[in-house]
Order: C-alpha cells, then structure tokens, then sequence
C-alpha cells in the first residue's frame, strides 16, 4: 500500500462518511467485548487513531471469527464486526488512491459482513466509484476487447443436440404451459391458488436487460472489478464442488473461454447481485404477479454462467418467478407430491435435495423415479416461469445464461 501521512485515518474518514458506524461504534464495541473480542476492540482503536495495520489486523481477526464454524452458527456481531473492519480498511485505500483495492474490501463486507453496516458500506462503494471517475478508470482494462462484443449464439440450437446433453425422457411428456398476457386475476385463480407451473412468455418485454446483459463492455464497466462469490464444478452436491471470490471481469473471462475451468463450470449461483450492484438492479423490474397474493418480496437473486451449468434436483420453500434474460435453460419439475419417490437426502441441510442425479441415473438405487411424471420445458429468453413452493426442479443451461429469480411470500390474504 501507498504511504500515508499520520494524519492520514482523520483525513481518509473524512472521505468516507459512514454515519451508522459512527452512530452505532460505542454499541457494537461493547457488544463484540461481550462475545470475548477484547482483542478485536484493541485493535479497532488503534485503526481508528491511524494505524493501517491494525486495521488489518481487525478485519483478519473477524474473519476468522466468520470461518469458526457453520455458517449458520456465526454469531451476528462477528458479522457486523467484519463490516466495521471492511469501512476501516476502504477508508485507507480510499485516501491513497487504491480503488480497486478499495472496492474489493467494502464487496467483501458486503458479501460476508451483517446489515447493521449495509448502508455505510453501499455509501462507501459509491464514493470509491465516483473518485475513480464514474468507473472508467477502474474497468478500463479488458473494455478494448470486449469493445462490441456479445455472447455467443446458442450453443445448442437444435433439438437434436439439446436432447443429446438432457436427461433421458426430456420433452418428450408434458410441458409446461405458455401464457400470454397473463392477467393477476387469471395467475391467481389458474396457477397461483392451484399450485400450477406456468411460463409467462411476455411481461419482460420492457427490461433494459434484455439487451444491455448481452453487452460485454456495458458489464465490464458496471461491475468488472466488483468481487463476487462463484461456484465452480459440476454442481454443489458434487465432491469437487467448490466457491471462489473473483472479480466479475474474472467471472466473464471464464465464461467467455472456450475450455471449462480445470475443476468445472464457474457459476454465478443465488447470489443477491441487484442489492450488491445498482446498476444492474436498474436494468430490470418486479414482476407485479410478485404481490398479486398480498406477498411480499423476500429474495431478489442472480444465476449466470456458461453452458453446461446444472443446479440439480431440489425444492424451495417459496413462491419463485424464474425470469430469463439471456441465453436459454432446459427445466424439469415434479410436484410436492411426489416427494418420498425423489428420495430427499437424509441429512437436513440437504433434506431440500434429491439423491437422484437426472444427468447419471442409478436405475437400482432409485427404482421410484423411472415412472414419475413431470413436466418440462426450454424456457426461453424474455420468459418467466412461476414455480410453486416445494416443487422440485432441476435446471440446465444449454447456452451463456443470465438468469434471475424473485422469491416472495404466500401472503395472508389473497387478492380478490
């Protein structure tokens, strides 16, 4: 890092305005003494005075507070306490000129920090871009070669080629029914109360996505040096499986390579992207079928990645708009009530997920599924599918996909 003056942490705050955490410091020191991090305050202090090691030195400490065990089980001022680390950090960067270096930290805290912070933290990554120059400094490199470029064609065009990559019996049962003009009323009554898939093939019409997503400049210079969380390998039951943090210009690189990743796909998978990048929440809109049943929005995700990408059998406990913006994907689904034949795993982290791999079926092991009825289909781009809750699905993509999905809540009244 640059060399900064002594006096440089007064003046690098100063750039950084982060009212929460000066609002909320007193608070959440005592609270992270209360949980034995007498150390974590030490340091915090010194950060705080001006010294840039310390601030480290913090952000380490949390971090590894934040991998002492199951993700679930991680106390929620550990996480606040990584955010505070994050803006003490950003805050240094910031006032040395080190963007990038600054944007990494504060996504970091964004990504793995708690939502005391959240605003200061989205501030701050504003700040850093307008300093840099509204981005163009920042995604500079890599924009002269994606200069005009667009993704690939469908890598699997005809039908002869796509059955060859899906599992055995695909399209050739019931598919999913297409509606046009769906009205809330008819949504409501015919899919929605009746617990029925259905594909929505024009409510998309108006995204600015649908276009812009194909641009590889247009999202190198919104989101090229963001940090983002990947999945890489053939899908997350799978013993190779793994997660990596890399920036979003790594992400596309991989994308656009034309060998797979040594360990697999890289895949961009349930990732809140649109809270994390504005820009691209700008790009696009909640369908109003989301609220049509008095609901509310609960998760707004992301799933990119190449063609070859699996997220294999699974349910979800709610109600989900699967909209898809580029690219094409290739959807199986069977009802809840099919469940036990599925063969759920055991284990209650997975218990959401089928022991049955679609791709590579163990006819012995799991005899139930040979005659299990399902519907599927090629959803394509510019459509919505709506999939109940608990139904399960598995999904393929057979192109460069960018797709996006919209959780809500039942509701406790439905619309009249």
């Amino acid at each position: 890092m640059k060399g900064l003056p002594t006096d440089a942490p007064a003046q690098a705050s100063a750039l950084l305005s982060t009212p929460t955490l000066e609002a909320e410091r007193s608070d959440l020191l005592q609270r992270i003494s209360a949980e034995g991090g007498f150390a974590f305050v030490s340091v915090a202090a010194l950060a705080a005075a001006g010294d840039f090691r310390a601030a480290e030195a913090a952000r380490e400490m949390a971090w590894e507070q934040l991998h002492s065990g199951p993700w679930h089980s991680v106390l929620p001022v550990w996480r606040d306490a990584y955010s505070m680390a994050c803006l003490l950090v950003a805050a240094f960067h910031h006032r040395a000129k080190e963007y990038r270096e600054a944007l990494k930290v504060l996504d970091m805290g964004i990504i793995m920090g708690g939502m005391l912070l959240r605003k200061d933290l989205d501030a701050a990554v504003d700040k850093i871009i307008f300093s840099s120059g509204d981005s163009a400094e920042l995604a500079e490199e890599g924009l002269e070669r994606s200069r005009g470029a667009r993704f690939a064609e469908f890598e699997y065009s005809d039908e002869a080629k796509v059955l060859q990559v899906l599992p055995s019996k695909s399209l050739c049962h019931q598919i999913v029914e297409r509606k046009a003009s769906l009205s809330l009323e008819r949504f409501l009554s015919d899919y929605f109360l009746a617990g029925r898939p259905v594909i929505i093939t024009d409510c998309m019409l108006h995204w600015p996505a649908l276009s812009k997503w194909k641009d590889l400049e247009y999202l190198r210079r919104v989101a090229g040096d963001r940090t983002v969380p990947v999945e890489v390998g053939k899908n997350y039951l799978s013993a190779n499986w793994k997660q990596e943090l890399i920036t979003f210009s790594q992400f596309l690189e991989r994308i656009q390579a034309t060998e797979c990743h040594i360990s697999g796909p890289t895949y961009l998978a349930q990732h809140p992207l649109f809270d994390q990048i504005q820009e691209l929440r700008k790009d696009i809109f909640i369908p109003d079928y989301c609220f049509s049943s008095g609901g509310e929005l609960l998760s707004l995700n992301a799933w990119f990645g190449p063609a070859g990408t699996v997220t294999p059998l699974h349910h979800d406990p709610h109600h989900n708009l699967f909209a898809q913006v580029v690219g094409r994907k290739y959807i199986r689904l069977y009802p809840a009530s099919v469940s036990e034949e599925l063969y759920p795993f055991p284990e209650s982290m997975l218990s959401n997920s089928s022991q049955v791999d679609l791709d590579n079926l163990n006819e012995k092991e799991f005899p139930k599924v040979l005659n299990l009825d399902f519907i599927d289909c090629i959803l394509e781009e510019g459509e919505m599918l709506y999939v109940p809750p608990k139904w399960w699905h598995y999904v393929r993509s057979l192109s460069v996909s960018f797709s996006v999905s919209f959780w809500w809540s039942e509701g406790s009244t439905p619309a009249s």
